[in-house]
């Protein structure tokens, strides 16, 4: 059986002026049916450029797109703006960070979740208003048909998030793709929304690509992980495995900068330094000038990612150095 999303070696050149900017660079990935791939990362990293610029959602005009993405067989990058529209909203669902500026401030709450009702499944003004009550009262807005007649501004930041979340699902579609859609949340209402998210997807069976910064938002969520720096894929794996034994040393980095991780610390750690300019030649590993373990290597060849020897089945890293090791001899543990 196919995978429902394969990307191929996707890169993505953004260009301003006589500036070029390499958001990702040559990523490949796979989202299987029902599952839950999430990909984290920092701001820059490449996490929401790559998969804005494979839906066609960035203008043409000043991006180079590159790779294939086959999306149940057929390749994403090479159909019309119109079969594109077809797919987004119907068949691929997308809940971005902040719906304040998603949602149409001048068009109700019910006008907005009927549209792709109206447009993808050509139900009809009473019908696709009956079931816009039914998908509010299903992501568990109270009184739906009043928040239908509605405005964004009326409502709290958890119930816009909700309504997105409604208007993302409203076709059932097979790839829900969740764009930091907790980072403006309340952490009480981030539970809310990841659990669910969590629900719907065993109600519709769909596939969830949640793209976060916070590891702690998707620890419970994602079946497969993968982590993203300079637009590259640095370390992915099934998620346990990257919680319990990284590999890479920013994926170790992400992990050790998440609060509570060492409760008798008076500081939280952090990572030093600061993302690379992607507008620049980039030499060898990315992460080498930030990294405490990087060897000699790592700032002349660039690593590729390669199974992880005595890891999880499926765990791949692109490291020159053993971290396990690294960290054993900084603690002062023979090898």
């Amino acid at each position: 059986m196919t995978s429902l999303l394969s990307v191929e070696n996707l890169s993505v050149t953004f260009h301003s002026g006589s500036r070029r900017v390499r958001a990702a660079r040559s990523i490949s990935y796979k989202v299987e049916r029902g599952t839950t791939l999430a990909i984290v990362g920092e701001s820059g990293s490449g996490k929401s450029a790559h998969i804005l610029a494979m839906l066609g959602l960035v203008a043409s005009h000043n991006v180079e797109v590159e790779g294939k993405v086959l999306f149940r067989g057929e390749d994403l990058l090479s159909l019309p703006e119109s079969e594109l529209r077809n797919l987004r909203g119907k068949d691929i669902g997308i809940v971005f960070q902040d719906p304040m500026s998603s949602l149409n401030p001048v068009l109700t709450i019910g006008r907005q979740v009927t549209e792709p009702l109206t447009r993808h499944l050509a139900l009809g003004r009473t019908a696709a208003a009956a079931r816009a009550a039914e998908l509010l009262e299903l992501v568990g807005i109270p009184d739906p048909r009043m928040r239908l007649q509605q405005y964004p501004h009326e409502l709290s930041g958890g119930m816009r998030q909700r309504v997105m979340i409604a208007i993302a699902i409203a076709c059932e579609p097979s790839l829900l793709i969740a764009d930091e859609a907790t980072t403006a949340l309340d952490v009480t209402v981030q539970g809310q929304i990841v659990d669910l998210v969590r629900d719907l997807q065993k109600q519709i069976g769909m596939a969830i690509i949640w793209i976060s910064h916070d590891l702690g938002v998707v620890a419970g969520v994602a079946d497969r992980m993968q982590v993203m720096y300079a637009g590259r894929i640095l370390e992915r794996g099934p998620a346990s495995a990257l919680f319990k034994d990284p590999r890479n040393a920013y994926t170790w980095g992400l992990l050790e900068s998440l609060p509570g991780r060492h409760p008798q610390s008076e500081r939280l750690f952090q990572i030093e330094g600061l993302p690379p300019d992607l507008s620049q030649p980039l030499e060898g590993d990315p992460f080498a000038p930030r990294n405490p373990f990087a060897t000699e290597r790592c700032f002349v060849d660039e690593p590729q990612l390669r199974p992880v020897q005595d890891g999880q089945a499926g765990h791949d890293v692109a490291a020159w150095y053993d971290l396990r090791q690294a960290l054993r001899l900084q603690h002062g543990v023979p090898s």
